[in-house]
């Protein structure tokens, strides 16, 4: 058996080399180590994950003034003067920043029908509130630094569906926050202000709480 020298076996041995030297290259250019022969490479080391976040909470809105899926009382409709009921809600996520509240006529599709009729939104409720008074003023910035609008204006817009149909429904729908939203109360149109409102909030809802109340004007 011929052994290895300058012949052919040096061949071999400079091919062996040749091909370690490739991988070690190519292992820097990488930005890795070349692992030891017979070892498995170590794994690549991956970005730390975001925290997860507590899932979305379902928090109590109720009114002193009509129950849920009751009738919500004249004086708090446009016949009454547009006088706001009171509201009241618990459960809130410890991260709730602020509060908004939109109550809409689920019954009253607007524009292309994928809106409806806007009869108040309240934003940048301070995030310790627990309670909306009877009667809010009029005015797009209240005392505590809420904003208010409406279809129509800068307040409570009550029900009015006619009495010649059906009782229509509104719908109070209170969200938490883990965010203010920095949103002006003038300089838009209330469906452009409602649509940046929502846009703000996107992503951080935390809570939401839902009061529903019907309402249809007497016959006359």
């Amino acid at each position: 058996m011929r052994p290895i020298g300058r012949g052919i076996g040096w061949g071999i041995v400079s091919a062996l080399l040749l091909s370690v030297l490739v991988g070690d290259a190519r292992a820097q250019a990488s930005g890795g180590a070349r692992p030891a022969s017979g070892q498995p490479a170590a794994p690549t080391a991956q970005p730390p994950r975001a925290p997860a976040r507590a899932p979305m909470r379902t928090m109590a809105l109720t009114s002193p003034d009509f129950v849920d899926g009751g009738a919500i009382p004249a004086m708090f409709a446009q016949t009454g003067r547009d006088v706001s009921p009171a509201l009241q809600w618990s459960g809130v996520p410890d991260s709730t920043r602020s509060f908004v509240l939109i109550v809409h006529d689920a019954d009253a599709p607007m524009g292309d029908g994928l809106d409806d009729m806007l009869h108040w939104m309240v934003w940048n409720i301070p995030g310790s509130a627990t309670s909306l008074p009877r009667g809010v003023s009029q005015g797009s910035t209240l005392p505590d630094g809420s904003r208010q609008i409406s279809v129509s204006g800068p307040y409570y817009r009550g029900p009015a569906a006619p009495s010649t149909g059906p009782a229509h429904h509104y719908v109070f729908e209170l969200y938490a926050l883990d965010i203010p939203v920095n949103v002006a109360a003038t300089g838009m149109a209330p469906a452009a202000t409602r649509e940046a409102v929502m846009r703000a909030m996107a992503q951080h809802i935390r809570g939401k709480g839902v009061l529903v109340g019907t309402y249809r004007r007497p016959a006359p």
